[in-house]
């Protein structure tokens, strides 16, 4: 093992004894932590070339402490312009990025210079420092960039999928050109039989998609990312034009870069949302619980397992609209009524729902009350504010293997997609549809849209979530 390489010996030390999520973001971790070394370091540089044009005294450790707030706040804007570690976006795009992040930074202080006493004679050291690190940083960039690349822990291993002419020609294009971050295997049939540490987690598909279109759900289960490729400097792949998508160099089909991070801030989010929610809502409870009793004396909660994350079961909390003995009355109304039975098999609501309680419990449906004690879900970790809703299984048993699969992937959530576009007016093919969609494109814009969005739709009480 003499022989070994240090990128070897570092794959290898991530193996032992480490989780698989973490073993896989430690070098996209390694290589951003390195140039935003690298980004500090042309700051820096900077600084050093101007300090004999600066003044000395007071005036010196004000403009210090303003290089180092313009510094920061670059690097910020860097980082949210996807530059750290900057996989997959060409030369002059990163130039753009960083451009515009500095002239952003330079009006910033621009303003706040018209606001200070004499903030004016800050402006021409400030420009001149964003300037000069726009200058310097590259070249640090480099060192950093072949740095991660000699350690073996920059890029991603990436499978080109397309016809057998282009392949060659596409594998020789990002080997040359290693700065994409992308390190090019030709298609394997066997990848989808890999483990997900084992196979390339990026797939470049270099040919027309209508010849891919029946492959494209089973790419997207395999590989964490698809990506249909723009034409390159040297070759003309699909028609595709850099500029058409942003400077990278495809079109992301499907992502689950960030998912780590983007959960840990949904969770805080969460816990921020809830426990004051809780406090401030429990009057409202609390008075729906007491008005429960009154019609229908009785537990005024109950409990219901529901499929959660990776299947896990979720007791989810509500508050009880229904009489105590619905199943009975729906099995009576499905006996002498044929049209509620097809009603029920289609969308698993009733319009006319012999079980719901009178007033009450129509009330607490359509404003969606009987779902508030679901916080407490939320607080313990079973559920999110936001995410697809947790079905009973007579529900899930309707929806196909697959699709329960991919529900199964995240969190369920208090409210979704469906419940703000159709709530209950939605058949079990668009539930599907809907929630799928959101699956496939969460964020956390997304989810907020989504948390925004649903106080007018309880409002317009259109149906119950």
């Amino acid at each position: 093992m003499a022989n070994a390489t240090p990128g070897a010996a570092f794959s290898r030390g991530l193996r032992l004894n480490m989780p698989a999520p973490l073993r896989r973001r430690i070098p996209r971790l390694a290589t951003s932590s390195l140039l935003v070394g690298a980004d500090i370091a042309g700051y820096l540089i900077a600084y050093s070339v101007l300090l004999p044009f600066l003044p000395d005294g007071s005036e010196n450790m004000v403009l210090e402490r303003a290089f180092a707030l313009a510094a920061l706040a670059a690097i910020i804007l860097y980082a949210s312009s996807a530059l750290y570690p900057g996989y997959r976006i060409h030369d002059h795009e990163h130039l753009r990025r960083r451009t515009m992040a500095s002239v952003k930074v330079a009006v910033i202080a621009a303003l706040g210079a018209i606001l200070l006493p004499e903030g004016t004679r800050l402006l021409l050291p400030i420009f001149g420092f964003l300037g000069l690190g726009l200058i310097f940083q590259p070249a640090m960039h480099g060192v950093a960039r072949g740095l991660s690349r000699r350690l073996g822990f920059w890029g991603e291993r990436a499978v080109i999928i397309g016809g057998r002419n282009r392949i060659p020609a596409l594998m020789a294009h990002f080997t040359d050109h290693w700065q994409y971050g992308i390190r090019p295997e030709p298609c394997e049939p066997d990848f989808s039989e890999l483990s997900p540490d084992d196979r390339p987690s990026i797939a470049l598909i270099a040919d027309d998609m209508g010849s891919l279109t029946a492959e494209l759900a089973t790419l997207r289960k395999t590989f964490n990312e698809v990506i249909l490729l723009s034409d390159t400097p040297n070759l003309k792949v699909t028609g595709l034009r850099p500029a058409d998508i942003g400077g990278e160099i495809g079109v992301r089909l499907a992502s689950s870069r960030g998912a780590a991070n983007s959960n840990l801030v949904r969770r805080a989010l969460d816990l921020a949302i809830a426990i004051p929610a809780v406090l401030v809502l429990m009057p409202i409870i609390l008075i729906a619980a007491a008005a429960i009793y009154a019609i229908d004396p009785g537990p005024v909660f109950f409990r219901h397992a529901r499929e959660g994350l990776f299947g896990k079961p979720v007791h989810v909390l509500k508050l009880r609209t229904m009489y105590r003995d619905a199943e009975q009355r729906l099995e009576a109304l499905f006996r002498d009524n044929p049209a509620a039975q097809a009603e029920w098999s289609t969308h698993f609501k009733l319009r006319e729902d012999p079980r719901v309680l009178p007033v009450i419990g129509h009330l607490l449906r359509a404003s969606s009350i009987d779902e508030l004690p679901q916080l407490v879900n939320i607080i313990a970790g079973e559920m999110a504010l936001v995410g697809p809703r947790p079905f009973p299984e007579y529900h899930l048993s309707a929806m196909d293997g697959e699709f329960r699969d991919k529900r199964r992937s995240v969190t369920p959530g208090l409210t979704g997609l469906w419940q703000i576009s159709e709530r209950s007016n939605a058949d079990l093919e668009l539930q599907q549809q809907l929630d799928g969609f959101y699956i496939d494109n969460r964020s956390l814009w997304f989810d907020w849209h989504i948390l925004l969005s649903t106080i007018p739709a309880v409002l317009k009480g259109k149906g119950a979530c």
